[in-house]
């Protein structure tokens, strides 16, 4: 009984030191973007740094302005959500709780497959079959553009929204959906009225590491977004918080370095906003 306890308190030990080693990363990566990104917003003004529309940090007169970045992150993000959420949502509850086992072991393998294949293998795809299909398809100079960057994140963050509200959804207990049945539900009603409100916490938390997926990918969105610092146009070339970080960090150097760190900021600061509202809505919506 001693040797259980000891053994149980010795867990319950290793986990607290874990826990408090991943708040200790996330403290010390917050507080190194927040002193390597705050010299560049007092230099160069946070109105100008967030609202100027103009970036050519190697002109010989240089522009920091993101206001392009960060409304490209908005677009670009928000329509990968409005295309993959529901089709993920759709798919997840196919093949919790209608598919026939053949079927689901299939399309499960598949969506398997696509969460394990690497971000810059959909960049390369998209880059060689939908910029070109874009370009032939609505007859414009460049298919590179915010409509590939879109399709790429949401066929990205598909995996991710499909595996975990299927795991949510086998979650409900099944007595749930037998009392919405013996009343004389049908089963589409039953899956679509008991099941998913029940489940709704875990479809939520999908959307949630959709949306974190979304804002932070950039090899992809590179290959296919034209990578032009453009105010976001459909089919024009933009550019993403996460992009214009990579794209220029290799070779920077001075106050254009200390930019790049500060857009670093404000993506970090913009992803746990948005985790944050998604969280306080869905607190409030249990209450």
């Amino acid at each position: 009984m001693k040797k259980q306890k000891a053994f149980e308190n010795f867990i319950h030990g290793l986990f607290l030191i874990l826990g408090l080693i991943t708040v200790g990363c996330v403290l010390l990566i917050t507080l190194y973007l927040i002193i390597a990104g705050i010299p560049a917003i007092r230099k160069i003004g946070i109105w100008d740094f967030l609202f100027n529309p103009k970036w050519a940090s190697t002109a010989k007169e240089p522009s920091y302005g993101i206001l392009p970045f960060i409304l490209t992150s908005i677009y670009g993000t928000a329509g990968a959500i409005l295309i993959g959420v529901p089709i993920g949502f759709l798919t997840s509850v196919y093949l919790a709780k209608l598919a026939p086992a053949k079927i689901r072991t299939a399309v499960s393998g598949a969506v398997s497959l696509l969460a394990g294949i690497p971000s810059v293998v959909y960049g390369l795809v998209g880059m060689m079959v939908l910029v070109p299909g874009i370009r032939n398809l609505f007859h414009i100079p460049d298919g590179a553009s915010l409509l590939a960057a879109i399709i790429v994140l949401a066929i990205i963050i598909l995996p991710s929204i499909i595996n975990v509200s299927i795991t949510a959804l086998e979650a409900v207990p099944k007595e749930y959906e037998d009392a919405s049945l013996a009343l004389g539900a049908t089963p589409v009603e039953t899956y679509f009225k008991v099941s998913v409100p029940a489940a709704k916490s875990g479809i939520a938390a999908a959307v949630v590491l959709g949306v974190g997926r979304a804002i932070g990918e950039a090899m992809a969105v590179m290959m296919v977004s034209g990578n032009a610092p453009n105010l976001p146009e459909l089919f024009g070339s933009v550019r993403f918080l996460t992009t214009a970080v990579a794209s220029e960090m290799s070779y920077s150097s001075g106050l254009q370095r200390q930019a790049l760190f500060s857009i670093a900021l404000v993506l970090f600061l913009f992803i746990m906003l948005i985790n944050a509202a998604l969280n306080f809505f869905l607190k409030r919506s249990k209450e």
